[in-house]
């Protein structure tokens, strides 16, 4: 097919937004809630690799549904999110990044994994995807869109002679994600920053993989995490690595491997999945723009 003609059929692909329903709802550890969706809307729905995420939208108090603009026919995703950010603030639903835990084709469901801040005795304090995944019943209705290639970082946790991992607990399903991808017998170290062991969950790999826990909360083990990494010996060879939690964590674990241990920028992948005392609400900080920056010239 010429390019030309292969840039207008991708530019007219259908948007990846979905209407979809819970099936069912449990945690898997105290604190991580698994809420399985599923809808015809997922009929044709594919995942090309691991740490797949997607933007949740959740209704507003006293909306049966999330409110969301019918996809344009150009399939035009800057035009869609204009109509999606122009709707008045009481009735836009708020929107929030996951990743795609699991995919059962066969049931035509995905899973998507929340961490649940707070302990649900003041609702009012803890942020819409929490008490939305707190209470979610069959039948409660969510809107998705993705994964897209709009917003796809590819990941493969076996471009180097070994993979370093590092995740919170927000960041945990999507590096379970990772980790299930690992080559066989591809050598792993996961640091991986959890409340307590309650909260650490199996992660089935064909990897040789070694899970460092981090015991704490995350708003005061950034340093932990740092000096953690500073201090063990990390295996020879050429690293590929996968970092993902909050943001200024993952930025100061990057600057260490790029500039303290000499690994090559284009080989560590990270994100920042939240931020202290701010939301996806939120404007980006200037610390925001820099690693937007730092991913893009990584790519």
């Amino acid at each position: 097919m010429p390019r030309a003609e292969a840039e207008s059929e991708a530019e007219t692909e259908p948007l990846p937004l979905r209407h979809l329903r819970v099936v069912t709802s449990r945690h898997i550890t105290p604190r991580t809630r698994r809420v399985t969706l599923g809808g015809p809307s997922l009929d044709g729905f594919v995942l090309t690799g691991p740490d797949q995420q997607v933007k949740l939208f959740f209704p507003r108090p006293g909306q049966a549904g999330p409110l969301l603009p019918a996809p344009d026919p150009s399939g035009d995703l800057t035009r869609w999110y204009g109509a999606y950010a122009a709707l008045p603030e009481t009735e836009r639903p708020w929107m929030r990044s996951y990743t795609v835990r699991a995919h059962d084709p066969a049931a035509g469901t995905v899973d998507i994994d929340f961490f649940l801040h707070g302990d649900g005795s003041d609702s009012a304090a803890e942020g819409p995807a929490t008490r939305w995944a707190r209470s979610a019943r069959p039948g409660d209705a969510v809107g998705m869109f993705g994964p897209s290639a709009a917003f796809a970082m590819p990941v493969d946790p076996g471009a180097g002679d070994w993979t370093l991992l590092y995740a919170d607990a927000c960041a945990l399903p999507a590096l379970a994600t990772v980790v299930a991808a690992l080559p066989p017998g591809q050598r792993a170290v996961a640091y991986l920053q959890v409340p307590d062991p309650a909260e650490l969950q199996p992660l089935p790999t064909a990897g040789d993989l070694t899970v460092r826990p981090l015991y704490g909360d995350a708003s005061a083990v950034g340093t932990r995490a740092l000096d953690a990494l500073r201090a063990d010996p990390l295996p020879g060879g050429r690293p590929y690595a996968w970092l993902a939690g909050e943001a200024s964590t993952v930025r100061a674990l990057r600057r260490h491997l790029v500039e303290e241990r000499g690994v090559d920028r284009r080989s560590v992948h990270f994100a920042g999945y939240w931020r202290h005392r701010l939301t996806q609400d939120d404007a980006p900080t200037s610390e925001d723009l820099a690693e937007a920056r730092g991913r893009l010239a990584a790519g």
